[in-house]
């Protein structure tokens, strides 16, 4: 069977996180049972933020296993990546089915478009608060305009799936706003152990961390909820019990690093705290398994 899976960001963007890893991770699988996967993305690189894409990556190479076929970005508003060509290369390939995550992305819109047009099952996933995500109500005036112009999209992209996958019943939920229980699977999320390998072997020795620390890993943004994490450490940091911890914050600038350092200032709490940014893979792995 040929598989289309589409997601605004593939590898190397490593810092795009969860939604990436899932559709890398069903490609693979699918392609060890036996599949033609392919995951159809935009050229989004490496980097310490989601702004960077690259014309020099290849259209269409494998990577660790997956098959990936990338086209440019023209414009972003936001984390909506507009990459019109991939319309054009899932019409060529002509897939049997359509597997899309990010169900606010272009690449779902696309995706619809082509399952429509081919006649061939949908299958969404999104992996996130649709509907109760922090900057719908909180973001910037840009961010919220933005959101209110995809609802008529999103319905679009619901009512064309076949089958909607989350990941919990919480999820589960904000989709019966939209359709049908029957339309629903709850499949969990879950782990590939042979990706937790990593090169690194002493991940406090590399960093110079010498006490026990509390992880927080993720994009450093404010829906993340890092400003609630800085108050909290100001609060707590002249306790006893915290004098032989730290805190180590792992991530990428998702628009909010410049005032975490601020309030990382502000606060006096720098002797509590290392940042690191911009971590690789095998780094994130040893800060997991410490």
């Amino acid at each position: 069977m040929k598989i289309a899976i589409a997601c605004p960001a593939s590898l190397p963007a490593t810092q795009f996180g969860g939604i990436m890893f899932l559709a890398i991770e069903i490609a693979r699988e699918s392609t060890k049972m036996g599949n033609e996967a392919i995951v159809y993305t935009t050229d989004l690189d490496f980097a310490n933020n989601a702004k960077v894409f690259n014309r020099d990556l290849p259209d269409d190479e494998i990577v660790e296993d997956v098959h990936i076929k990338r086209s440019h970005v023209w414009f972003k508003i936001n984390l909506f990546f507009i990459n019109p060509k991939m319309y054009l290369q899932m019409m060529r390939d002509s897939p049997d089915i359509i597997h899309t995550i990010g169900v606010r992305s272009f690449q779902s819109f696309v995706s619809t478009l082509v399952a429509r047009k081919k006649n061939i099952p949908l299958i969404i996933s999104d992996q996130g608060g649709l509907t109760t995500h922090p900057d719908l109500k909180n973001g910037g005036i840009l961010k919220r305009i933005l959101y209110k112009m995809q609802t008529p999209m999103i319905h679009f992209v619901i009512n064309n799936a076949a089958k909607i996958s989350v990941a919990n019943e919480y999820e589960k939920n904000i989709f019966l706003n939209f359709c049908s229980e029957s339309k629903i699977e709850v499949i969990r999320n879950g782990i590939n152990l042979g990706k937790m390998k990593t090169q690194t072997v002493d991940f406090k020795k590399k960093f110079n961390i010498q006490k026990p620390f509390i992880l927080f890993l993720g994009r450093f943004s404010r829906v993340k909820g890092i400003d609630v994490l800085l108050k909290a450490i100001k609060n707590l940091k002249n306790r006893p019990e915290m004098e032989d911890l730290i805190f180590v914050i792992m991530g990428v600038d998702f628009g909010f690093q410049k005032e975490m350092f601020r309030m990382i200032k502000e606060f006096k709490i720098e002797n509590k705290i290392k940042v690191l940014t911009n971590p690789s893979r095998d780094d994130v792995i040893a800060a997991y398994r410490e």
